[in-house]
């Protein structure tokens, strides 16, 4: 496809939020491109677009995500630029995508996965179990506001919105104790070494569906643009998501419950971790599955109607 690589005087247009996580993920995007294909840096542009989900504003009242637009409020605005033909391709961290694709889009290339592993950030405290009692634990996400009530109902969770900088300035500010990030953003912004991080195992926090992935979303109908990214697609990543994100579209699919999940390869085979939880901490209810890797996606869909028979009808009536 020598005729029709980007080059400076036509290049590849990239989309991607303007913090400084999606920017290093839009320029992991724009290296592997460059390599695959032997191109310079600037057969490609970054093309920074402003989402709903970087309003300074919302941001600063702390709100929660389902309040506020929930996970599209990240990608809306690069979606349509997409679908207009203003960007080639859109370059998104897979937990904040819902799985349900607009009409014309699609989303499959995914660059190597990440750490997918929790981080708990104090400048005091190395972990849950040592925070001490009524202590106040800052997080934006329903997932972990629950996982920490499972593990310490004593403990108090407020809101805690922002990117890796605001977050670690409200901590500074002694708005809470804690905080969670993800190791996948930490290790990508190069910011192990400057914040107090300790890594969180899966067993003791199940981390979101797709956490440490990157997903980078085209046009249906661009065969040129899906050429260029079978190239740098990686296929275990994709087989991972393929049953976490059937896994998350047979529960729910939204940022409204939350959910923990995780596949790992070995071999041929995939195991899959799953768990749903009440927002409040007083309910947990967890599965796990193994078996060939072909079958993750039916395997994910399979725990999903198992927790869900869990559940029973009264479970998510707290979304009501």
């Amino acid at each position: 496809m020598k005729a029709d690589l980007p080059t400076p005087d036509a290049p590849l247009k990239i989309g991607t939020r303007g913090s400084p996580l999606a920017l290093a993920q839009a320029h992991e995007t724009r290296r592997r491109l460059g390599q695959a294909f032997d191109l310079p840096t600037d057969a490609f542009e970054i093309v920074v677009i402003r989402t709903s989900g970087d309003d300074a504003a919302l941001i600063a009242k702390d709100r929660p995500l389902k309040e506020i637009g929930g996970k599209g409020l990240f990608t809306k605005e690069i979606e349509e630029q997409l679908i207009a033909g203003g960007i080639d391709i859109a370059v998104h961290s897979m937990k904040d995508m819902p799985v349900d694709q607009p009409a014309g889009l699609v989303l499959d290339c995914y660059l190597p996965r990440e750490d997918v592993r929790d981080a708990f950030i104090s400048p005091s405290y190395k972990g849950i179990a040592d925070l001490p009692e009524g202590a106040v634990v800052g997080t934006s996400s329903l997932r972990r506001r629950a996982q920490v009530l499972v593990a310490r109902p004593d403990l108090t969770v407020v809101e805690f919105r922002g990117n890796v900088q605001t977050r670690l300035r409200k901590l500074g500010d002694q708005v809470a104790s804690c905080t969670f990030l993800a190791m996948a953003g930490l290790r990508r912004l190069d910011m192990l070494g400057e914040v107090p991080a300790t890594a969180i195992a899966p067993e003791e926090m199940l981390p979101a569906l797709a956490q440490g992935a990157i997903g980078i979303e085209r046009r249906a109908d661009d065969s040129r643009v899906a050429e260029l990214l079978e190239a740098i697609h990686d296929g275990p990543t994709g087989q991972q998501l393929a049953a976490e994100r059937a896994f998350l579209a047979r529960l729910d699919g939204s940022c409204e419950t939350p959910i923990g999940g995780l596949a790992e390869l070995e071999g041929g085979r995939l195991r899959l971790r799953g768990e749903i939880l009440r927002p409040d901490g007083s309910e947990r209810l967890a599965d796990a599955v193994e078996g060939p890797v072909e079958d993750g996606a039916a395997m994910g869909r399979d725990m999903a109607a198992r927790l869900l028979g869990r559940a029973g009808p009264g479970f998510f009536d707290w979304r009501a």
